[in-house]
C-alpha cells in the first residue's frame, strides 16, 4: 500500500468505531503501529553530531564476582581505558559490566570519570551498579541496543552469556551491512576466538557458503586486555586527528 492511500485510509474517515466491531478495530490497530514504526524509522535516521568525548562500550557477563580474574582484568581495562580519555559505557547491571564501570574511578581518582550503564527492564529484581555515573533505562532491548550504537565508537566483548552473544551479533551485522564503519568491534578471549573458528568451520564450507570471508574478519580477536587496549588507543588518536581538523576548518 502506498503511503497516500495507507494515510487516506487511516485519516480520510470520520466515523467512529465501535470496540464491538472486532474487524475494524483490528484494522485500526494494525494501521496506528504501521504508523508507529514509520515514526521510529523516520526518527532513526536522525544521528548525533561528531562525538565530545570517545565512548568505549563493554559487554559481558553480569554473574562473574569480584574476586574472579576476569573481573580484575576488565575493571583494569577500563582504568587503562579511561586514562586514555575513553568514557566507558555497559549495560549498567553486575558483574563485569560493574568491572568496567568500576574501572573508570581507578583511572580518573581525582575527577567524577564519564561512566555510563544502559540498563533494560527485566521481570525480576536487579542489583544496582554504583559505579555507573549516568544510568538509562530502557522498556527494551531494541532500543537499548540502538541507544548503545549511537553512542560508541568502539566496542569491546569480554566473557559472556546469552546477552552478550546478542549484543556481539548486532554490532557485527550492523558492520556487516555498512551501517556503522570504522568501528572496532573487539573480541577478548579464548570463547570468542572458538566462535569465530566455529563460524569459518560452518560458513566458509566451499559447497554451501553462508557468509562474505571479509565479514567474518570484521570482529578482532584478542587474548589479552593489552591488546585490546592497542587497538582502541588507534582509533582514538585517528579520532582525536578528525575532531582537531573539524574544529580548525
Amino acid at each position: 500500500m502506498q503511503r497516500e492511500d495507507w494515510e487516506r485510509e487511516a485519516y480520510g474517515r470520520s466515523a467512529s468505531i465501535t470496540l464491538d466491531d472486532q474487524k475494524q478495530v483490528i484494522r485500526v490497530l494494525e494501521q496506528s503501529v504501521q504508523g508507529l514504526w514509520e515514526v521510529v524509522n523516520n526518527l532513526s535516521r536522525l544521528k548525533p553530531t561528531k562525538q565530545s568525548k570517545f565512548r568505549v562500550t563493554i559487554f559481558g557477563s553480569g554473574t562473574i564476582s569480584h574476586e574472579h580474574p576476569v573481573y580484575v582484568m576488565v575493571r583494569e581495562l577500563s582504568a587503562q581505558l579511561t586514562r586514555m580519555g575513553c568514557s566507558i559505557i555497559t549495560g549498567g547491571g553486575q558483574g563485569l559490566m560493574e568491572a568496567a564501570n568500576e574501572g573508570t574511578s581507578l583511572g580518573k581518582p581525582l575527577s567524577q570519570p564519564r561512566s555510563m550503564g544502559m540498563r533494560v527492564h527485566l521481570p525480576f529484581n536487579q542489583e544496582d551498579n554504583s559505579f555507573a555515573t549516568r544510568v538509562y533505562e530502557h522498556g527494551t532491548f531494541f532500543s537499548r541496543l540502538h541507544h548503545f550504537v549511537l553512542l560508541s565508537e568502539a566496542f569491546i566483548i569480554v566473557p559472556g552469556g546469552i546477552g552478550t552473544v546478542l549484543e556481539l551479533s548486532m554490532v557485527w551485522q550492523l558492520l556487516q551491512a555498512r551501517k556503522m564503519e570504522q568501528t572496532p568491534l573487539i573480541l577478548i578471549g579464548s570463547m570468542w576466538t572458538e566462535l569465530m573458528e566455529w563460524a569459518r568451520r560452518h560458513m566458509l564450507k566451499p559447497d554451501f557458503i553462508l557468509a562474505n570471508p571479509n565479514d567474518l574478519s570484521l570482529p578482532r580477536c584478542v587474548e589479552t586486555a593489552d591488546e585490546a587496549a592497542a587497538i582502541v588507543r588507534q582509533h582514538h588518536k585517528l579520532w582525536r586527528q578528525a575532531s582537531h581538523a573539524k574544529r580548525v576548518a
